[in-house]
């Protein structure tokens, strides 16, 4: 079996890096396995009904039903035509997006393997709807506000669905962050690709808070590491990234970890 599944892992481009069984582990773009503990995901969950939005291969949503949910949600857009595209966005830039994320197939491939009992139902956060999905003990938000136009619309969305606790943990702009520690700020893209806002850390704040929420705690800055399946830029490509700040960006992730916050709040 750990065979074909190894065979079926190498097929397909991975978000997630996911350990599916002894000695078969996804190369995802992003190691997240010991993230869980650093963003303060509850070590117990018995009795919750959790909802994981933007899942992707599923990460968090099998990271909450190891720590005892009693029922996990896991809500995505599984066609990547279908996303926040800025209007001017290359058709080209979509199709190559749409064959990386295959439909979602990674996440059936993981479940199977994990024996997991997660529900998967394709719906967007600006969808969520309590009279459809019901309402959540915990909602988790996770690297998903940067790729939207209108966050805290989303935000909104969430705190309909959400009786409980919300953690949401997301992209900042780091060097804004460190330069204004206290006023919300954000730089916005929206260039060619589905990144919009990159707000520093009072400005995720803010947007939590605008949306209805109140925190529970000061919030935490973490780094996100990359996975095997993330190219890092190394010679000549390495110093062209360097001449600009989104190359430099991606060397930081790349090589460190990309920049984000973890705000808990209800």
């Amino acid at each position: 079996m750990s065979a074909a599944l190894a065979d079926r892992v190498a097929a397909r481009d991975w978000y997630h890096t996911l350990e599916l069984a002894p000695g078969v582990v996804t190369p995802g773009w992003f190691d997240l396995r010991d993230m869980p503990d650093k963003v303060g995901l509850p070590a117990s969950l018995g009795g919750q009904r959790c909802l994981d939005v933007g899942t992707f291969d599923g990460f968090w949503a099998f990271a909450m039903e190891r720590r005892g949910a009693a029922e996990v949600v896991a809500a995505d857009v599984p066609d990547p035509a279908e996303w926040d595209w800025p209007v001017d966005a290359p058709a080209a830039a979509i199709a190559q997006l749409r064959a990386r994320h295959e439909g979602g197939t990674g996440f059936p491939i993981a479940r199977e393997a994990l024996a997991s009992r997660v529900e998967r139902i394709g719906r967007s956060i600006y969808a969520l709807d309590p009279e459809v999905d019901g309402r959540f003990d915990l909602v988790y938000v996770g690297s998903l506000l940067l790729h939207l136009r209108d966050p805290v619309g989303a935000l909104e969305r969430v705190r309909a669905v959400c009786r409980g606790q919300v953690l949401v943990v997301d992209a900042i702009d780091l060097p804004l962050s460190l330069a204004l520690p206290r006023r919300p700020s954000a730089t916005v893209d929206g260039l060619g690709r589905p990144w919009w806002w990159r707000p520093n850390r009072a400005g995720l704040v803010r947007m939590v808070e605008a949306a209805g929420f109140t925190l529970e705690a000061r919030p935490r800055t973490v780094l996100m590491p990359p996975g095997t399946g993330q190219p890092k830029a190394t010679g000549r490509a390495a110093v062209t990234h360097l001449r600009s700040r989104v190359g430099r960006e991606l060397l930081f992730s790349g090589y460190v970890g990309a920049p984000h916050a973890a705000i808990h709040a209800r």
